[in-house]
């Protein structure tokens, strides 16, 4: 499974309107600006591209202590309003609902993606699969 496919699933459990794969996924595919669709790594070097306080949190969801949170304005700055407002769109919510959502789920997605300060390559292990599924979806309950 890759990045896209565990994020669709953790879009769907915490996003009530993203109750469709393909419609998460579409969605998921506004966010990155590569034709290639939705891309962790690109959203991780856009938050922390942004400097500050923003690459300062970011930083602390790739490591292994607690998580900062990012507010949906610095979502927004970082990652762009009209990246933000198509996201939104394929869900059926208006763009500040979005930055709310993503403000929640990203810092947890790429901690969880993530393993002492970097994104882990290789998602295709069982292991780290069930594991990351289990740890997001409990959290979700």
């Amino acid at each position: 499974m890759t990045f896209k496919g565990l994020a669709t699933q953790v879009l769907m459990s915490k996003i009530e309107r993203a109750n469709n794969s393909d419609a998460a996924a579409s969605a998921l595919d506004k966010l990155s600006g590569s034709s290639k669709g939705f891309d962790l790594d690109e959203i991780v070097s856009k938050l922390q591209g942004s400097g500050g306080e923003v690459a300062r949190k970011t930083k602390t969801w790739l490591g292994d202590g607690a998580n900062e949170s990012i507010s949906a304005s610095q979502v927004q700055d970082a990652i762009g309003n009209h990246k933000i407002a198509a996201f939104a769109k394929k869900l059926g919510m208006d763009r500040d609902e979005a930055s709310e959502k993503l403000a929640k789920i990203l810092p947890e997605l790429i901690d969880k993606s993530s393993q002492g300060g970097c994104l882990i390559n290789s998602v295709s292990k069982k292991s780290f699969l069930a594991g990351f599924t289990s740890r997001f979806l409990k959290k979700s309950a």
